[in-house]
């Protein structure tokens, strides 16, 4: 008997047809013998339309307040899964966030999950009860429902796993499994039977948009094995595997060696700043990035022109696209005491990024990618790297061109 978290997202319970759809797949795993636990989000297009309710009324609004509201949607889906699997013989009922409880720190709208006391959960589980859970949500030290961020029904997924020591979670969404690009892209992607904890962490904070990057997080802190599957394939619960993804040891126990690149990732959603004639000199550079930390903005890639004249440079960085304004505002307050020339942004750009965790054993990732974008006529702006990811940050007409390109050059392509 093995004990397994099943989470559906929102497109996989959006209407009672797709609800019924996956309580079989729920009562197919019962029926293996397995205990199992169900996390739920909001039907597709739920959540949108209750934050859509709250800006109308409050555009500047109570934050708990707008978590009240929000955590309703998956009010709705835990009661209407729960029923569905009563309908179909197998002992199950819903419980809130508050009844487990899920403990969160009190940080409205972004909270982060402190504990789950699994005690009274288990214990149902263990009498053949599927405890159907909200995901996205959970109770502030005071006693007020919170929301964990968009997304955040993975999160739930994951913690719940790690709490209640499940053998996997396994993670019901509109894809089949992690592949080693965007298939709308690249026809001949391929989908991935295992990937690491670290290259899906990259993925998902580069672009891919399969799981959510804190439930991965999560999952490699506690060591959770998560499998990705389509709730829309015919089999019933696992019959046909998805991705997992697990330890880097488990793979290598398994006797597969990893290929050098797992995939090709891209997004679009950075834009690029430079600072230009920047003075050459200690401390210019933590003066030009402090500001932006205290106003909670995040810079990823970075890169300093060389000075030629030894009295200025240019500084170049990312942000997030939605950050650009403020991040854009934050340096124009601070151009009287960092004198430089001016600042200039650019959104029109792309991050493009090769993952694997055979790199780092191998030589040559970067010549290959570098000598592929520019066989393309791709010109390269910005470069970050990690132990396993190479970003590019290219003009984003050439998005598609590189992703296509790169997926051939590491031999990624379907046979």
């Amino acid at each position: 008997m093995a004990r397994i978290v099943l989470k559906f997202g929102g497109t996989s319970v959006g209407d009672p047809d797709r609800i019924r759809n996956a309580a079989r797949k729920v009562k197919a795993e019962v029926e293996r013998g397995n205990q199992v636990a169900v996390v739920v989000s909001a039907m597709s297009g739920a959540t949108n339309q209750l934050v859509k309710w709250v800006n109308d009324i409050a555009p500047i609004h109570d934050p708990a307040e707008y978590d009240m509201v929000v955590a309703t949607g998956e009010q709705v889906t835990i009661g209407l899964m729960a029923l569905a699997l009563q309908q179909m013989g197998v002992k199950s009922r819903s419980w809130g966030s508050w009844q487990i409880p899920i403990r969160t720190d009190d940080a409205h709208a972004k909270a982060r999950i402190l504990a789950i006391d699994t005690g009274p959960l288990g214990a149902a589980m263990s009498g053949g009860e599927v405890p159907i859970v909200p995901g996205f949500q959970g109770v502030s030290p005071g006693g007020r429902v919170t929301t964990l961020g968009r997304g955040g029904s993975d999160t739930s997924a994951v913690a719940l796993a790690a709490a209640l020591g499940a053998d996997r979670c396994d993670i019901y969404t509109d894809v089949d499994g992690v592949y080693t690009t965007d298939p709308r892209i690249v026809e001949r992607a391929r989908k991935i039977d295992r990937v690491t904890y670290e290259e899906m962490l990259e993925m998902a904070s580069l672009g891919s948009k399969v799981l959510q990057t804190r439930s991965v997080e999560l999952a490699m802190n506690h060591r959770v094995r998560v499998q990705v599957l389509s709730s829309f394939d015919a089999a019933l619960g696992s019959d046909l595997p998805g991705t997992l993804v697990v330890d880097e040891d488990e793979i290598m126990a398994q006797g597969i060696e990893k290929s050098v690149v797992s995939g090709i990732a891209y997004s679009k959603d950075d834009a690029k700043v430079t600072v230009t004639r920047v003075a050459d000199q200690p401390g210019v550079a933590a003066a030009i990035f402090g500001p932006l930390a205290d106003a909670n903005i995040n810079v990823d890639m970075i890169v300093q022109n060389v000075s030629l004249d030894g009295s200025s440079t240019d500084i170049t960085f990312t942000v997030p696209r939605t950050d650009l304004a403020r991040a854009v505002q934050c340096l124009e307050k601070s151009k009287a005491d960092l004198r430089f020339d001016a600042v200039k942004s650019d959104t029109n750009v792309a991050k493009v990024s090769v993952i694997g965790v055979g790199m780092r054993s191998h030589a040559g990732v970067a010549l290959a990618m570098f000598r592929t974008l520019a066989d393309k006529g791709i010109n390269i702006q910005v470069i970050s790297t990690s132990e396993i990811k190479i970003s590019v940050l290219v003009a984003a007409e050439y998005t598609e061109l590189a992703v296509r390109a790169l997926h051939s050059a590491y031999g990624l392509d379907a046979a």
